[in-house]
């Protein structure tokens, strides 16, 4: 049964690594903003309208939450959208369990498919995405949304589970392979480095140099081994590069993990259900929001989000 802390600090920010201690605001409590959803994924934070989006994937809805009022309402209905991000123009882009493709809408309000196929064959379910500075559009492509009649529509997958990458002339190339079941996924606060999860055993976080050319990736390796500790799924960064993740599962476990760059252990935010994914918004970018099972929290921190998550 959830309870809002009624004194400072609050218990569920639990200190990991004194280095935390200067990331979070000890009068600060974790809140509960809303509740009723089924599957809570993906938060995108538009500052300029002062909410926040985000999906319910097995109701097929996205919902917003106004800051001013603390309103919420359905932002629109289908069609099983899992992750979302903002372009650097400001337009939504989000990953579609129904149609098994990654959109992005309009300021006009219509949808843009920028992808639905590689190589001849339907995507699976895009779960995950992020824009780089150079407009290019980087999303993950496991199965769950085609596992069965939960998260989309079951199907048999026609390709392996790849991370892709589309050029801004609309070009997809997949520039991971071999990772079973990439997750969540976001870049450095320099671009050097793309981090992704790796929903598959071993349960981990990846870690990728970025070319030269901005385009390619290499030297792979294993920066965070979930282990027994949980189980990582989205993710943002700050900009120190702290990794924010969606955390769980089970008492103890649920909630989002906090670590350095060199994969240290820094914090762990406790809630009562998974969390998913998270997302940086307010005025400062120094509210994390936590799209988390059938809830969605905030806390107020001192780090601040890296822009355009």
């Amino acid at each position: 049964m959830w309870q809002q802390a009624s004194s400072y600090p609050d218990p569920r920010v639990e200190i990991l690594d004194e280095r935390f201690r200067d990331m979070v605001v000890t009068h600060a409590a974790v809140e509960r903003l809303h509740t009723g959803m089924r599957w809570a994924e993906g938060p995108v934070w538009f500052g300029d309208l002062r909410c926040l989006l985000w999906s319910d994937i097995p109701n097929s809805q996205m919902l917003k939450w106004e800051e001013e009022t603390g309103s919420v309402s359905v932002f629109r209905r289908g069609p099983f959208t899992n992750g979302n991000t903002r372009d650097r123009q400001g337009r939504l882009v989000s990953c579609e369990h129904g149609p098994r493709r990654v959109t992005r809408t309009e300021i006009d309000g219509t949808v843009t498919v920028l992808a639905d196929s590689y190589d001849g064959k339907r995507l699976n379910a895009p779960n995950d995405v992020v824009v780089k500075s150079d407009g290019s559009v980087w999303f993950t492509d496991p199965t769950f949304g085609i596992r069965d009649w939960y998260e989309g529509y079951k199907a048999t997958p026609e390709l392996p589970t790849n991370v892709y990458r589309i050029a801004p002339d609309g070009t997809i190339t997949a520039v991971i392979e071999g990772i079973d079941h990439p997750n969540g996924l976001a870049f450095s606060p320099d671009e050097t480095i793309l981090y992704v999860v790796q929903s598959g055993p071993p349960r981990c976080i990846h870690a990728f140099d970025v070319g030269s050319d901005g385009q390619t990736v290499g030297n792979g390796r294993r920066l965070i081994e979930a282990g027994e500790h949980g189980t990582p799924d989205g993710f943002r960064l700050d900009m120190q590069g702290n990794l924010w993740c969606g955390w769980g599962v089970g008492e103890g476990r649920n909630g989002v993990r906090v670590f350095a760059p060199d994969a240290t252990p820094l914090g762990h935010i406790h809630l009562p259900e998974r969390c998913a994914n998270v997302a940086f918004g307010g005025p400062h970018r120094t509210r994390l929001f936590m799209a988390a099972s059938q809830s969605l929290y905030a806390l107020h921190v001192r780090a601040q989000g890296v822009a355009y998550t």
